[in-house]
């Protein structure tokens, strides 16, 4: 997992390297990136990690209200909101950039990847280390949410729309509600309730959970049913010989016939 260096002074050779390690990485992992013009024009996940990586600067510099002013203006452009005092390592990259969150104390690592609605939030109101920390190469899925002072490690994948609350560590893939591990370092962990929660495998999860559930009753009920006839038989077997068990003239063959 990366480790953030000391603090040290902006230069505008540094700021040129990482804009320009922002944009190139767009073309390792959007298909649809046909060239540099088109990058710098219309992408907004683009333009907010750009406008980002000045804000932080001067955020380091302590010109914090011009900082918020100025990622204030990147999240009424791109529709992404980046808090201005998170920490992002090199190459990061938000595709399609529209309702990205990500808050103050947030740490990420280097060639990370989010998708569209992705929220690193917090889970306090104290001003301590509330937002997530993501490793090296991370990927969030579209509509995932990553909440409190969590760390994903190296390597990990986030599922679309999982809700992420505990620590995850590396080389895992996460999803559902709460977050699951299904697959740790290349090798899938399956439930023992026959239950798959690889969602683009097996897109109905709680559909395949009822039908489990359906045939588990009914082979209940059959177990029940063999039970009674069983029952019924030793019944049959203890009563005098000259006792009728089935008839109308029994007791429960009256309340069967309505004690007509």
């Amino acid at each position: 997992m990366m480790l953030f260096a000391p603090q040290r002074k902006p230069s505008v050779a540094g700021l040129l390297q990482e804009w320009h390690s922002d944009v190139a990485c767009v073309f390792a992992r959007d298909p649809a990136a046909r060239g540099w013009l088109e990058v710098l024009l219309a992408y907004p996940g683009v333009h907010a990690v750009l406008i980002y990586r000045v804000s932080h600067r001067w955020w380091q510099a302590d010109f914090k209200l011009a900082a918020r002013l100025l990622s204030a203006f990147a999240r009424w452009l791109t529709n992404v909101d980046i808090h201005p005092g998170a920490k992002i390592g090199k190459r990061f990259f938000i595709d399609h950039g529209a309702g990205v969150v990500i808050g103050e104390t947030s740490e990420i690592g280097n060639d990370v990847t989010l998708y569209h609605g992705v929220t690193l939030g917090g889970t306090t109101w104290n001003q301590t280390k509330r937002h997530p920390t993501l490793g090296d190469n991370v990927l969030i899925g579209a509509g995932a949410k990553i909440l409190g002072a969590i760390t994903l490690g190296n390597n990990v994948r986030v599922g679309a729309n999982s809700v992420v609350v505990k620590d995850v560590p590396a080389c895992c893939t996460v999803i559902g509600i709460p977050g699951r591990i299904i697959q740790q370092k290349g090798v899938k962990i399956l439930n023992p309730n026959g239950i798959d929660l690889d969602h683009h495998l097996v897109p109905d999860p709680v559909g395949k959970a009822i039908s489990c559930l359906t045939d588990r009753l009914d082979k209940l009920e059959e177990s029940q049913e063999k039970l009674f006839l069983l029952k019924s038989a030793d019944g049959c077997a203890s009563c005098d010989a000259e006792t009728v068990c089935h008839g109308e003239d029994t007791v429960i063959g009256k309340q069967a016939s309505g004690f007509r």
